[in-house]
């Protein structure tokens, strides 16, 4: 029997790339509002990390996984590419 850990991952499209080996990434999701029933949409930035240089623009849809901490506000990092834009800096 292996044991195998599920990691949460999470879409979301990338915000900025200024940093090296870092990506900040922009998820947004939809919750019903408890008493008026209408849809919000609440958004979180998340810093996640990247093994090559470059590889991600800005505008890229991308998924995020959990992981270990690796610096002060950086526990996330990109595992593959839903969507490739054609903005870059």
């Amino acid at each position: 029997m292996t044991t195998e850990k599920l990691h949460r991952t999470l879409n979301g499209k990338v915000t900025s790339d200024k940093m090296t080996k870092t990506v900040t990434v922009l998820v947004e999701r939809k919750l019903k509002h408890p008493l008026y029933g209408k849809y919000i949409v609440r958004s979180k930035k998340y810093h996640a990390h990247v093994d090559e240089d470059g590889q991600y623009g800005i505008g890229d849809s991308v998924i995020i996984e959990e992981c270990k901490p690796i610096s002060k506000t950086k526990a996330w990092k990109v595992v593959g590419l839903l969507n490739k834009s054609g903005i870059h800096s």
